[in-house]
């Protein structure tokens, strides 16, 4: 019997020994690697870069890396996309350049390729003022296809109210409609979003014309997209100002925009990254 006994007790000890050499989290919970793309003309990367990484970190477990263009004029694309394999290694892309002047077909094709071949994509405010080829004004471009929506121009800058629309969609499931602070009001120029997007959010702009007439425009300022009938695409036409990129509902809508992504808006990724930015090494 005691013999019994202790040959029981070391088949335990040798289960426990052998189960705490598996290894850790290995199938899930790993952070999201994520890119973001930003910079070029007409607003504050240089702050919003971390206002936007910091905060998203701190309501999903993303990790980051930066690629940050210090030009300002708009009319030269991001040097990381120098590198034909920019996007290699990452779970998802964030656009929040402001490229409008970057027009050649080439180079556009570029950005897409990676999106064209499945990379889930977030494109922030001025990403879709970006791109414009040929035929921007008028049509649906190469560029609007991924982003889901055409829009050509904004208003003046006043407060945007945000009223939510799919309201058992996951991204806003929960979420609460808000007011910004003064801000741009980005058009949709062909009156609605391509077939292939689905609004989440739109706004409501008053102000008034130069010669003092009241008016009123309510635009979709949120939408996913489906981008060759494949790729995830998450949009949202708000963050001009430092403020509203650093606003906490607009937080909340960009993390949980970029966890449906990359299929990932669950709880166990509803939490901080443990870190912000990936090693300076990581691609």
């Amino acid at each position: 019997m005691i013999h019994s006994t202790k040959m029981f007790l070391l088949t335990l000890l040798a289960f426990a020994s052998s189960s705490q050499t598996l290894p850790a989290a290995e199938a899930s919970g790993s952070p999201i690697r994520a890119l973001l793309v930003i910079g070029g003309c007409c607003h504050d990367y240089l702050h919003q870069k971390n206002l936007l990484t910091d905060g998203v970190s701190a309501r999903a477990n993303v990790q980051w890396r930066i690629a940050y263009d210090t030009d300002e004029t708009g009319k030269r694309l991001n040097p990381v996309y120098r590198d034909l394999n920019w996007a290699k290694g990452y779970d998802v892309i964030v656009h929040d350049e402001c490229s409008a002047e970057v027009k050649n077909r080439a180079e556009v094709e570029r950005v897409l390729r990676p999106h064209r071949e499945g990379v889930p994509a977030v494109v922030l405010h001025c990403a879709m003022h970006s791109y414009r080829t040929n035929g921007w004004q008028q049509g649906i471009t190469p560029w609007f296809e991924l982003t889901g929506l055409q829009t050509t121009s904004h208003g003046p800058q006043e407060p945007i109210v945000v009223t939510y629309l799919a309201r058992q969609h996951p991204i806003i499931k929960g979420l609460k409609d808000w007011t910004t602070i003064k801000e741009e009001h980005y058009n949709n120029s062909a009156g609605k979003l391509l077939p292939s997007a689905e609004a989440l959010a739109d706004g409501e702009q008053t102000y008034r014309t130069r010669d003092g007439k009241k008016t009123t425009h309510r635009y979709v300022v949120a939408w996913t997209n489906l981008y060759q009938g494949k790729t995830r695409v998450f949009g949202t036409t708000l963050g001009h100002q430092n403020a509203t990129v650093s606003a906490p509902q607009h937080l909340d809508l960009v993390a949980r925009g970029l966890l449906w992504a990359v299929d990932k808006l669950d709880d166990e990724y509803l939490l901080p990254a443990d870190r912000v930015l990936l090693d300076n090494s990581s691609k």
